[in-house]
């Protein structure tokens, strides 16, 4: 098997550590829990990034990234079903590939970080077709529900292994807290 690429250690070290943040909350959480939860010694970690903020920042930069290429990638399709079934789907893509990163994104543990993360849950909310000042409240619900238990469902996918098996249901079961059959 060959070695894992630069980006690909990064890319594990900060979603192991925004799964440790979101647990634990940034203050909470040590460079050597994230060397110990990555298999690294904590100067090999600091090969990779130089502070635990460095992490924190690249998982948050991950998060916004994937938002807003979510966001680029719908905002042209109308609001409705289509477009809520391609955001679902990109949703749990991210919650499969980086579950760390997800899972901090929704934890808003953290106070002194919290604008990073409410920022990123306005983009999201965008790609839904919602801004937060003018709609109505039972479709900012929806969303949050739906998207919500699809994280959950993924999460917990990820533990029985049968993330593709489900991935149908999780969809589904996550289009009809929106209220589509």
């Amino acid at each position: 098997m060959p070695r894992p690429s630069r980006p690909e250690i990064e890319t594990e070290i900060a979603d192991s550590a925004a799964a440790l943040f979101a647990r634990q909350g940034f203050a909470h959480t040590s460079l050597q829990q994230i060397a110990d939860a990555v298999g690294y010694s904590k100067a090999g970690l600091l090969h990779h990034f130089p502070s635990k903020d460095a992490i924190y920042q690249a998982a948050v930069a991950a998060a916004r990234d994937y938002a807003q290429a979510i966001h680029d990638r719908v905002e042209a399709l109308p609001v409705g079903s289509s477009r809520d079934r391609a955001v679902l789907e990109a949703a749990l893509d991210f919650t499969l590939a980086r579950p760390g990163v997800s899972t901090l994104v929704d934890s808003l543990t953290s106070d002194d970080k919290l604008g990073d993360l409410v920022d990123i849950g306005t983009v999201s909310l965008a790609a839904f077709g919602i801004d937060p000042a003018t709609v109505d409240e039972a479709r900012i619900i929806r969303v949050t529900s739906a998207t919500a238990g699809l994280k959950a469902a993924a999460m917990m996918s990820l533990q029985a292994k049968m993330a593709q098996q489900w991935r149908g249901h999780i969809l589904d079961a996550a289009m009809g807290a929106l209220g589509y059959s």
